[in-house]
């Protein structure tokens, strides 16, 4: 058995030296170093968020922290770390997304809230079954195929391993037997 092993994680003092270096890097126009900060700036917002906002404003925030990031790039001094930089424009990135949740519209639910009636559908289609099991399995099968899921007399042949005449005979025979039946119950009622 292999045992994968992880590289050691980087301190916390590690990772800001070495964010340090890429922020000034990049101010310097080393378009490598900025990819690579912008890239695990963007690892190290998504649990800072995660913890802050709801998860479907994740990733609009994270964006926006860094197009703040890139906009405001200019006025980090590098003499001062860039973790502190970071942080106080990811607050204030916070801060935005929490004000944009109190302009959301509220919509107030109705106690009284309109759900369909499907008793019709139901009661057709239950119907339907039990018209259909009245029937030979094969006009039946052959009923379903064609005339409710569409099928052309090609694919029922094919999915039923009956001829295409004899799929064509069985929806026939099928049809005419339920109007039979339906014109026998309406003559008695």
């Amino acid at each position: 058995m292999t045992v994968v092993r992880r590289p050691p994680a980087r301190s916390e003092a590690n990772r800001n030296r070495d964010w340090d270096a890429l922020m000034a890097a990049a101010q310097r126009g080393d378009a490598a170093a900025y990819r690579r900060l912008l890239s695990e700036v963007a690892v190290w917002l998504r649990p800072y968020y995660s913890r802050r906002l709801p998860p479907a404003m994740i990733d609009d925030v994270i964006q926006d922290t860094l197009v703040a990031i890139h906009e405001k790039r200019h006025t980090y001094d590098p003499s001062r770390p860039f973790g502190a930089w970071l942080a106080a424009i990811a607050r204030y990135k916070w801060i935005d997304a929490l004000r944009s949740l109190e302009n959301c519209p509220k919509e107030i639910l109705d106690d009284h809230i309109a759900v369909p009636c499907h008793e019709e559908a139901i009661t057709s289609a239950w119907s339907l079954e039990q018209l259909l099991s009245t029937l030979k399995p094969a006009q039946s099968q052959a009923i379903r195929l064609v005339k409710l899921q569409g099928f052309s007399i090609d694919e029922a042949s094919k999915a039923t391993g009956q001829s295409a005449t004899l799929v064509k005979v069985n929806i026939h025979r099928g049809l005419k037997r339920l109007a039979a039946m339906l014109r026998s119950e309406t003559d008695t009622d």
